[in-house]
């Protein structure tokens, strides 16, 4: 990111409206990266060993885990809603604050036109927005 103003510097409002549309395949998207305390926080949702989430749900490629998606959308949507949202992995609690999303040009024509919850509710400050991106996602563990 350079050095100069950023996009977001007076914050962006973002608040989720439930909807589903971030766990729909989008061409290019699809990859949702576990970490261990997502396997783990998502096994304890489930009532079941950290183990027997990863073998059941999860795929290791190059060193990463990943969702195991048997369809174009995310096997936890159901009826068009996040049927684990307390228990979401790391990666889904910070949509839309990705890195590859903060830029204005794709803020703008991407997340604004596709995301409904986007430019609404709670305010995130700049300094919220570069927490989130600079957090250690811990995925290869």
């Amino acid at each position: 990111m350079n050095s100069g103003r950023k996009f977001y510097q007076d914050g962006l409002r973002f608040q989720c409206q439930g909807d589903g549309k971030c766990c729909v395949t989008r061409g290019r998207y699809g990859y949702v990266y576990l970490s261990f305390n997502d396997r783990r926080r998502l096994a304890a949702h489930f009532g079941i060993s950290t183990v027997q989430f990863t073998e059941r749900y999860a795929v290791k490629e190059d060193g990463l885990y990943l969702l195991r998606y048997e369809d174009k959308d995310c096997p936890f949507l159901a009826q068009g809603r996040c049927a684990v949202y307390e228990a979401r992995p790391w990666q889904c609690r910070t949509w839309p604050f990705w890195p590859e999303n903060m830029n204005k040009r794709v803020w703008e024509h991407e997340v604004l036109a596709y995301c409904p919850g986007a430019g609404k509710g709670r305010l995130y400050t700049a300094e919220e927005i570069e927490d989130i991106l600079k957090k250690k996602k811990d995925v290869g563990s």
